[in-house]
């Protein structure tokens, strides 16, 4: 007898989703991304495999989700900010440039002295820096587009959450393996040092506690998604569910939580930690009072999550050092005392101001940071500055007043909808989802009045997996 083999086709998008979900893990390895051969080769890989999908759904192997759809004309706005972006590197007259940003017109003359008014000249300082910042800016694009693409049911959302927590929980173990044996070694060619703070695969520590903000958000959306909606009605009952829980999967998760605040601690990073404990509070209080459906459970997990971490694995494993820096900190502001800490902190972003004034509108060029800022320093500075140490003034240094309203849009846009998805949405891990997009970026945006977290590739990408968790949470399998 012969055999019928039934023909199973294969699963395009199931392939989409573990390999976007492969190079989000692979993004913060090699120094989080954050030299030229690791941002390149991530740029490779993502456009590849966004060309891929494009492929696959012009021959109908893949379909676009409803986040997606809803989310269009927000992507417009993206799009328009990636056309912005290349208005940078784009070649003009010179007039047109006097006419957009005199003051870049007056430094391009320097580099064109000797030529004729007809010179055509491009509208930032440095093309090359804003053309690299342009193929990072399509690469957070496209980040955000293909996770509302990828995701395309309640079990993937799930799978994908996992998997970025567990993989923040082995980064983790690193870490503080390498800080408790205060190893320190050749990581890509770049030398790290563990022994005074975990910095895992990072070179900054800071940058490491970005990452860890970002993903203890994922971790804490998952526990609220596992909440139940309702009430024990006698102690039978609650001891019923208390042993449940202790041998759940969610017990598990808790543990994994534990370590990535240990990680945190260790990192002894004082805005991280600040951002994060300062973002659970202020969220969990925003998600309670927005949430229709937020239940005791809730209140209980959030307080339990400051106190259990705070006075118990805080005080075993560096919450005093942490407490010592930020009081040192503080000292040294109320003595003006010039720290080196403090001014790395505070003086670049300070004399950016005076950057910004002269490139009101437009900016100096997406970048053009390094190049830009060494006219500006004051003579206090003794050490080169390739980043502001503030994100919101070096994005507005470089891409001027419009370019930093387009990106308040986009997160405030994000923001909004992630807290509709908070008041209307009845499904837990949904609005678990929309909370740790509202926790996350909070974090990040506090965190990133000190530091630069947002140019760091594997931070800003992780930065636009949270905007798209917002529209996800508000906009998958959703029923009426």
């Amino acid at each position: 007898m012969a055999r019928h083999f039934q023909y199973r086709e294969f699963p395009y998008d199931r392939l989409f989703f573990w390999s976007w979900l492969a190079i989000l893990v692979w993004a913060p390895i090699p120094l989080g991304s954050n030299r030229p051969w690791a941002w390149s080769l991530l740029e490779f890989m993502t456009f590849g495999l966004a060309a891929g999908w494009l492929i696959c759904f012009s021959f109908g192997k893949v379909s676009v989700t409803e986040p997606f759809r809803r989310a269009k004309w927000f992507l417009g706005l993206l799009g328009f900010w990636i056309v912005y972006q290349g208005l940078f590197i784009l070649p003009m007259p010179q007039a047109w440039v006097a006419f957009l940003s005199p003051e870049a017109a007056a430094v391009q003359d320097l580099r064109h002295a000797g030529f004729d008014q007809s010179t055509w000249m491009a509208l930032s300082v440095d093309p090359y820096a804003s053309r690299v910042s342009w193929f990072k800016s399509l690469l957070y694009v496209i980040c955000f587009a293909l996770t509302l693409l990828v995701i395309s049911n309640r079990d993937r959302t799930k799978q994908f959450a996992y998997v970025l927590v567990i993989f923040a929980l082995f980064l983790a173990v690193y870490g503080l393996m390498m800080h408790l044996t205060e190893y320190s070694h050749q990581w890509f060619g770049t030398a790290i040092s563990h022994a005074s703070r975990a910095s895992a695969t990072y070179v900054n520590p800071n940058h490491f506690a970005g990452f860890l903000e970002m993903t203890l958000a994922i971790g804490i959306g998952l526990l609220i998604a596992g909440l139940r909606d309702s009430q024990a009605q006698t102690w039978k009952q609650f001891l019923k569910r208390v042993l449940e829980w202790i041998f759940s999967p969610k017990m598990r998760l808790r543990l994994m939580l534990c370590v990535l605040v240990i990680a945190l601690v260790a990192t002894h990073s004082r805005m991280g930690n600040t951002a994060f404990f300062a973002s659970t509070i202020v969220v969990g209080v925003i998600g309670i009072a927005f949430s229709r459906h937020a239940t005791r459970g809730t209140v209980v997990l959030l307080v339990s999550l400051i106190a259990i971490d705070v006075f118990i694995v805080g005080s075993w494993f560096g919450l005093e050092k942490l407490a010592n820096r930020i009081e040192q900190t503080s000292v040294a502001y109320r003595q003006n005392e010039s720290t080196e800490s403090v001014e790395t902190r505070t003086e670049p972003a300070k004399y950016g101001i005076d950057l910004i004034a002269d490139y009101p509108l437009f900016g100096a060029g997406p970048g053009s940071w390094y190049v830009a800022f060494p006219r500006y320093r004051g003579g206090d500075l003794s050490s080169f500055f390739d980043y502001a140490h503030n994100d919101y003034v070096q994005f507005v240094a470089e891409s001027g007043l419009i370019g930093g309203a387009l990106l308040f849009a986009t997160v405030v846009w994000s923001l909004v909808v992630a807290l509709i998805a908070q008041f209307q949405r009845r499904d837990p891990l949904m609005r678990g989802l929309s909370f740790a997009s509202i926790m996350g970026v909070t974090s990040i945006l506090i965190h990133s009045s000190v530091d630069f977290n947002l140019q760091i590739p594997a931070n800003a990408m992780l930065f636009m997996v949270l905007l798209a968790f917002a529209w996800i949470s508000s906009y998958l399998d959703r029923r009426s």
